[in-house]
């Protein structure tokens, strides 16, 4: 009589999704929070029609203006930035999105539902972080390329606009997309780490706005030297083509900007694994 041998069965356990689908999977969630919320559909167009708008306004008041300009100022004269400067008024609506979109969870408490069916919180950040630049560079391309061409249609009624095709010009509309990208993502980082609504807008007022106010009051060759290297100051020249001898070059004032929003990004996370929800 023979003995049959069964081979012990190895126990099965589920195979757990790898980090890529995990990361698509809060993703798509997190695209789902973003467009199913009003409040971002209504800021986004507060975004276009204040940056639109008073760029051609800016634009309407420099073609009243131009018969009493001085030959230098008219050798200084920067129709793109001037059309693309109601991406300063702009770069607030952007910044307090990117605010509320981790603040608003902490304050709801639906951030707690959002780590457990997500322990990885640094997944969800990137996933945020993702998903917002997305969206916010989309927006802000169009708002950049509507604006320029606004205001190019205004300046061309004297004659003195400018094309795509012209040196610096590509660069700085393009440039005004990803100068909103990364103030949202100065406004997420902040948002992360001071986790309330209030405190973290009123940190980005300060950042962007405040700052160079107060410094305004030091000594002028103090300021010059110190007021270039502020995240608005710096990041606003990517969107200007006229030269300036004070201020960064264009892609190194926009690298101080990225900067400063990848600390706050980057401390925000470090601060997310080590507190509550």
């Amino acid at each position: 009589m023979t003995a049959t041998t069964i081979a012990p069965t190895r126990p099965t356990h589920p195979r757990e999704p790898g980090r890529g689908r995990v990361f698509a999977a809060v993703v798509r969630s997190e695209w789902t929070k973003i467009r199913s919320v009003r409040s971002t559909m209504w800021t986004l167009l507060a975004a276009v029609g204040v940056a639109i708008g008073f760029g051609a306004l800016v634009a309407a008041t420099q073609v009243n203006a131009w018969d009493d300009l001085e030959p230098a100022e008219r050798l200084m004269f920067d129709p793109t930035s001037f059309s693309l400067s109601g991406l300063f008024l702009a770069q607030m609506a952007v910044g307090v999105l990117g605010v509320l979109l981790i603040t608003s969870e902490y304050a709801t408490g639906q951030i707690r539902a959002t780590f457990g069916a997500t322990p990885q919180r640094l997944t969800v950040l990137a996933a945020k972080a993702t998903t917002f630049v997305a969206v916010v560079l989309v927006v802000g391309l169009v708002i950049s390329f509507s604006a320029f061409g606004i205001g190019q249609a205004i300046f061309s009624g004297k004659g003195i606009g400018t094309s795509l095709g012209e040196p610096g010009v590509l660069r700085a509309v393009a440039g005004g997309g990803l100068y909103l990208a990364a103030v949202g993502i100065l406004g997420l980082g902040l948002g992360t780490v001071v986790r309330r609504s209030a405190g973290a807008i009123a940190s980005l007022v300060g950042v962007l706005l405040v700052l160079p106010i107060v410094t305004s009051f030091l000594p002028a060759s103090w300021n010059a030297n110190v007021a270039k290297f502020f995240p608005a100051q710096a990041g606003m020249q990517v969107f200007r083509v006229g030269p300036d001898p004070t201020a960064l070059a264009p892609w190194a004032g926009f690298t101080v900007l990225v900067a400063y929003a990848a600390v706050a990004l980057a401390v925000g996370g470090l601060l997310l694994t080590r507190r509550d929800a």
